[in-house]
């Protein structure tokens, strides 16, 4: 318990054996014993003014643990409220393999329901989820299964071959976002966002799908800051720390 505490210090800021042994109910030299133990194994290290911080091993499990929390269960309550505060269908999707399947769906609270379900997979060239989480990948990578497609035409909309891909999957990568405008369905558009984990990794994504007769695409861009607030909630939740909020600090 005593360890636990010291670590608690050393993360609000780094300090001298000097400074921990005056906060501390124990004599100095069993504080002392503490911090050497943790620093054989890196739980701590000392800079050259002597004082101890956190060390290397910390935040080895630490990335460890972000990496074992399940998306789907760290994404539901978010997703849950987007979808009780818009009444529009919400999508999570992530790779499985070499296919993006859609992992949780929270239905819309109209009439109209969309067809997809929890386990299929999402058209890479078509949804909005797959081209999001296309753009994060290297431009190899994209080229590679941009290439290796079959471009069905579901609607006049659909993206027609692997150079109209591979410039979208730029755009989307520079906007931070992605939409299906009709591109699989002609009476359903969507826009998507992506999730990331606490290396800046589009680990999933999320997506409102919404029938046109309900909302036209300018309405639909009009949500966007909502779905965004959300994905990004969840990421931080997974360790992702914002750029944006970071340099504005």
């Amino acid at each position: 318990m005593r360890a636990m505490d010291l670590l608690g210090e050393l993360a609000e800021q780094p300090a001298t054996l000097d400074e921990l042994a005056s906060r501390a109910t124990v004599h100095k030299t069993t504080i002392m014993r503490l911090l050497h133990a943790m620093e054989e194994r890196r739980f701590v290290v000392r800079d050259k003014e002597q004082r101890f911080r956190l060390g290397p091993k910390f935040f080895e499990l630490s990335s460890l643990a972000l990496e074992q929390r399940d998306i789907r269960a760290v994404a539901r309550p978010h997703l849950a409220d987007l979808n009780a505060r818009t009444g529009h269908t919400v999508h999570l999707a992530a790779f499985e393999g070499n296919d993006v399947i859609y992992i949780d769906k929270f239905e819309s609270h109209h009439p109209v329901r969309m067809y997809s379900r929890i386990g299929l997979t999402a058209a890479l060239h078509s949804a909005a989820v797959a081209k999001v989480l296309l753009a994060d990948l290297p431009r190899a990578e994209q080229e590679h299964i941009a290439a290796g497609l079959d471009y069905v035409r579901f609607t006049p909309n659909t993206l027609a071959g692997p150079e109209a891909l591979l410039a979208e999957l730029e755009q989307v990568k520079a906007q931070g976002w992605a939409h299906d405008n009709a591109e699989h369905e002609s009476f359903v558009h969507c826009i998507a966002a992506p999730i990331r984990d606490g290396r800046g990794n589009a680990v999933a994504a999320a997506s409102f799908s919404v029938p046109i007769v309900m909302l036209s695409y300018e309405g639909l861009l009009g949500m966007l800051p909502q779905l965004q607030a959300c994905t990004e909630a969840i990421s931080s939740d997974l360790g992702w720390i914002n750029p944006r909020k970071d340099n504005h600090e």
